[in-house]
Parts: structure tokens; sequence; C-alpha cells
């Protein structure tokens, strides 16, 4: 990582000449983030962290002092139960994009300040860098007629997919989800214990033939890429009562071949070697990726199965009661991209952040021996000269590939929508797929056979419950 450079340009270019005045009134920030989402200082000799970059440039810039108040969940249902549940005040949280939907729906949320042009008053960073193509995603999706744009601005994105190891999965399985029920797989994959990327695994092996009809009317030209792409959204978003019977049982199947649930230690066990294949979000899949390159000479790949999947979207938002105009200075300092790159890095995730420096740091990572050119266009079209090359060479399904997927990957992911009235329904069968152990059939079966074994055994005890030689012997059997 190029921390050293990047915190000298950083000084160099936001506290030169700027000199604090006396200290005003103190003002704490409350910012509510996933774990491990932001670039922090592990050692003395390391850039200072983004939250501690923030508060010296505040100081700087406004000669007033802030503190923020940085907190941590590991799910968006977690974000959402604090927020709306609990009541907890924070100024920023970054849900993904369906949780924002549903926060929009319950009036949770401020509006960003925006200009008669659509840009952001306090935002200039994100006006100049932010892609077009995801400011573009949040200017349409709507909810009741309002955009996300207005009550969110954007921080990562990704996609959902599996990373998994060439030498324990074989590739030519790990092309369809199909690949984490297969028996001959049993116990070396993890699937992730949050509620929509398992339910949206579920549908899609529901209605998995239904998928890969679209995905062949798509390669024959019978259906052009936008009508593909909402066909995947239509049936991943499906909640009906019906589907969610049938995903049900799937995921009761799913359950019993995988090794287990997991938020974030799944992608230190595949990098381990614990684990054979993991049910991830791209930005943890190159965590692993790097990890193993660190540690050994084995290598993961990460890919987005041929059915279809989801592209989810990160996004700042600000709570009824927010300090808005404190929020959006952070969410601007953020989007600088210095500090896109750095957190970036870090964590692994990609940001929504282009311009030139984030395209030169992709072109670092450019792999002449890849043979495989990711035409990244669509991501920085509009950040950076027209006459710019933005094309790169890279390695398929690798740390590149995975942070900037291609047009093919995209086009097969697709958005998840908030599920309305049928949320509760949901919860209560994740709720009911999280507790069990053993299914229903299994229950049955072992029923059935412990109720025959009583009635033998109570046959035997009065058939010879005279004989000692008799019951030392139906002892010594069931010994």
């Amino acid at each position: 990582m190029k921390k050293t450079w990047l915190w000298s340009l950083f000084a160099f270019g936001l506290l030169v000449g700027c000199q604090p005045q006396n200290p005003t009134t103190d003002l704490t920030l409350r910012v509510y983030n996933w774990g491990g989402y932001i670039y922090e200082q592990e050692s003395p000799e390391d850039v200072p962290s983004v939250v501690d970059q923030f508060e010296t440039w505040y100081l700087a810039t406004y000669g007033q002092t802030v503190k923020v108040e940085y907190s941590t969940y590991d799910v968006n249902e977690t974000a959402y139960s604090q927020v709306a549940k609990l009541g907890r005040q924070f100024d920023l949280v970054a849900p993904s994009e369906y949780m924002i939907q549903k926060m929009m729906k319950e009036d949770l949320l401020e509006k960003y300040d925006r200009e008669i042009d659509g840009s952001y008053t306090y935002l200039p960073y994100y006006n100049d860098y932010a892609s077009p193509y995801l400011k573009q995603i949040f200017e349409n999706l709507l909810v009741e007629s309002e955009p996300v744009s207005d009550y969110a601005a954007g921080y990562m994105w990704g996609t959902v997919g599996i990373i998994y190891d060439p030498s324990i999965i074989d590739s030519a399985d790990a092309v369809s989800w199909e690949v984490l029920y297969d028996p001959d797989y049993a116990k070396t994959a993890t699937i992730k214990n949050s509620m929509r990327e398992t339910y949206m695994i579920g549908v899609i092996d529901v209605y998995r033939q239904e998928l890969l009809d679209a995905r062949e009317d798509y390669l024959d030209a019978v259906i052009t890429a936008s009508e593909y792409n909402q066909a995947i959204s239509d049936i991943i978003n499906r909640s009906d009562p019906a589907t969610i019977a049938l995903v049900e049982e799937s995921l009761r199947e799913l359950k019993a071949n995988s090794y287990g649930l997991e938020v974030d230690s799944g992608k230190n066990d595949i990098a381990s070697g614990k684990i054979g294949m993991q049910v991830s979000w791209s930005g943890d899949a190159v965590y692993s990726m790097d990890l193993v390159e660190e540690e050994s000479s084995k290598e993961l790949e990460f890919i987005v199965p041929e059915e279809g999947g989801n592209i989810w979207f990160d996004g700042f938002v600000m709570p009824k009661g927010a300090q808005t105009r404190l929020a959006q200075e952070f969410v601007n300092f953020v989007s600088n991209p210095e500090i896109a790159i750095l957190n970036m890095d870090y964590i692994g995730y990609t940001s929504f952040i282009a311009g030139q420096d984030v395209l030169d740091r992709v072109m670092d990572m450019e792999d002449a021996t890849g043979g495989f050119e990711l035409d990244l266009s669509y991501f920085f079209t509009g950040t950076v000269d027209p006459l710019t090359d933005m094309t790169v060479t890279t390695v398929e399904n690798r740390q590149l590939h995975t942070q900037y997927p291609d047009e093919e990957t995209i086009t097969r992911s697709a958005v998840m929508r908030d599920f309305g009235d049928n949320n509760a329904a949901i919860i209560e069968l994740w709720s009911r797929i999280k507790t069990s152990t053993v299914d229903p059939v299994t229950i049955i079966i072992v029923g059935v056979v412990a109720l025959a074994g009583i009635g033998v055994g109570l046959f035997f005890f009065f058939k010879k419950k005279t004989s000692k030689r008799g019951r030392r012997s139906l002892a010594k059997k069931r010994k």
C-alpha cells in the first residue's frame, strides 16, 4: 500500500497554509459502519487512520475540534434494529441498497443538500469523482418516486459470489451455485449468516432453470442485456408465499451440506485451508486472496456463478436527527480519491470513487501475463480524460477482476430490493433456518426408528423378564 506518499500528499494538500484558529465548541460525529470497513492505523509507522485524519483536517479547516465516535455492526439488520427499534442516535450509517430503501419507506432518514442541477452542496469530491455509472444507479433506484440518491451517497460496491480453492473445488463445478449443494463437497463450504444473501441463493436454486433459460435467450440475442438483467432482478427478489416455502426447503438442504454459517470468519478460514469454498462478498474475497498469497504459493479464485447474483451498494445515510452538515463533511472527506485509495488498499473493497488517481492505482495492479483484457471505461468514463486508455490486462477471477467485474458479470448481477410486506415472513424463515440443526425428514426418520427401538425393547423385556440370562443377553447386545 502506498501509505507514505498518500499521507504526505494529503497532509501537504490539506494542511499547509491552513493555520488552526482557537478551537470553539467541541463537536461529536457519530459514525456507525460495517466492521473493518475503513482504513485503520495498525502501527506507529503507518499513516494515521482515516478517522484521525478527518479530525485533523476539520480542526485545520474550521478551527473547531471534532471527535468521531466510531462504532461497527455485522449485518444490515443489526444496523436497522439499532436505528429503528432501539432508537440509537447516529449521524452516519452505511447500509446496503435494500436497507436504504426500507429506511426511506419508514421515513427514518434525512435528505442530502442538493442543488437544482442535482449536484451535492457539500460533497464536491463526490460530485467530481464518484463513478457516473454508479451515481446513475442511485438516481434510477426509486422509493415512492424519490431517488435513493436524495438520501444516500455511495461508499463501496461489489458483487456476491463464491471464492474457492481450485485444488479442492473443481473450477468446472464452481460456475454454478449448485456446487454448494453438491454432496461431493459436503462440509467444505461456509454460507453467509446474512438473511438477504443466503435467501437469494435459495431463490436461485429454486428457479435455476428459469435463470438459465433467460441467460440462453440473452446469449442468443433474443433479449437485450437490460432485459436480461431485469429478468434476474425480478427472479432473485421474489418473496411470495409459494417462493418462501420452496426456498425454506432449499436452505435446509444447503445448510445441511455446508460447514456452517459465518459473517466475518470465513475469509480467514478459506485462507487457512479450513474450508474449500465460501459464499463471499467481493471485497472479502480480495482480502482472502491477498492473505493466501502472503503466506503460501496457493491461489484462490472468485466467481459470480452463471445463474446470476447480486450487485450491491453500500451508501452513507443520515438518520433522523443527524448533524447533517457535519455528516456530509465526513462523506466528502472519504470521497477524496486519495482517501478512497487508502480505504480500498486496506479493506479490499471497491470505492464508488473513480478519477485519474484511482485509475492509476488500478493500472499499477495490471498483470501483463494474465491475457484477459478488462475494459474499465464503464466505471471511469466521465471522471478522467476521454482519451485515457481504460483497458487493463489481468487474470480472470483474481483480485483486480474481483474488484472491478467485467460488464458481462455485471449484466448477470442484479440489485436487491426491499421485500416490503413480505419482509416479516422471510425474517421468520431465516430465524427457523438459523436455529435448525436437523431437517424435518430426518427428525421423522429418527423418531420412527426410536419408537421401533422402544417397541422391540419392551417386547424382549416382557418376554424374558423371568430369565436373568435373557436380561443379560439383551444388555450385552445394547452395549
